[in-house]
């Protein structure tokens, strides 16, 4: 059953989380990751949550815009303060990606994901992370990690453009509560992050990766590389192949060729 967030929702999954820091929800917000960015510039502290019930300037990859109708998606960010190389930031938007795959789960969806930040439930896309970062002198400073779910869309929810590409949790059949979701999400994501750089985490994330043994276009600011993407390396990159030699892709566009 379809469980609508609200401030007292949230405040109680961060809670039974284990998270001690501020949990927030806002009805309507330009996007949750430019909020928590400027929290983090103020000070906030490491996993303080911001949930909104809509976004109007929600952001995806490349600058692309995320919008759902009001209530119908789960839209929450996490500001980390995390003890990792600046190279290794990659390795938590995997493991956000993980920690919603996993509450997915539990809401009776099977979730795939496509590095490096799509989550995919029958060859469609279900929602997505957006992961944006800080680095002082080689160190990560702060990590707001801004995660997305379909949760009610019916296909007539969705535009046109997007009616054979994307579903929802409940299209899929699963569990839409939102407030259910964001308490195993948060736990989970909480469990990751603890050691994102362990080898556990890269593991799990192969496991459910869909873009590995694939030939891959990678379009990168450096030019496209094409080839079989084979593996992830332990600071989160895509190992793509070719003819040509290996390519190790850290961002960047990923269209499945096969």
């Amino acid at each position: 059953m379809a469980t609508m967030l609200t401030e007292h929702s949230v405040a109680e999954a961060a809670r039974t989380a284990g998270l001690t820091a501020p949990a927030r929800y806002v009805e309507v917000t330009g996007s949750t990751n430019t909020d928590l960015l400027q929290a983090a510039r103020g000070g906030a502290p490491a996993w303080t949550v911001l949930v909104a019930g809509r976004q109007t300037e929600g952001r995806g990859r490349l600058g692309r815009t995320w919008t759902s109708p009001a209530g119908s998606s789960l839209h929450v960010s996490v500001l980390l303060r995390p003890d990792l190389p600046g190279r290794q930031a990659p390795l938590l938007s995997l493991a956000a990606a993980v920690a919603m795959a996993e509450a997915c789960e539990t809401a009776h969806v099977d979730v795939r994901c496509k590095w490096p930040n799509d989550l995919r439930c029958r060859d469609r896309k279900l929602g997505g992370v957006l992961s944006e970062a800080s680095v002082q002198g080689g160190r990560l400073g702060h990590v707001v990690v801004g995660t997305g779910v379909n949760l009610t869309q019916t296909t007539e929810d969705f535009p046109p453009e997007l009616r054979g590409s994307a579903i929802s949790v409940a299209m899929a059949g699963g569990d839409p509560d939102g407030s259910s979701l964001l308490t195993t999400y948060l736990s989970r994501l909480k469990d990751w992050a603890a050691a994102p750089s362990g080898p556990e985490l890269l593991t799990v994330f192969r496991s459910r990766c869909e873009t590995l043994g694939r030939t891959v276009r990678a379009a990168t600011p450096y030019g496209d590389v094409e080839g079989v993407a084979v593996d992830i390396t332990d600071a989160g990159e895509l190992v793509v192949t070719n003819a040509n030699g290996t390519y190790l892709v850290g961002y960047g566009e990923i269209v499945h060729i096969t």
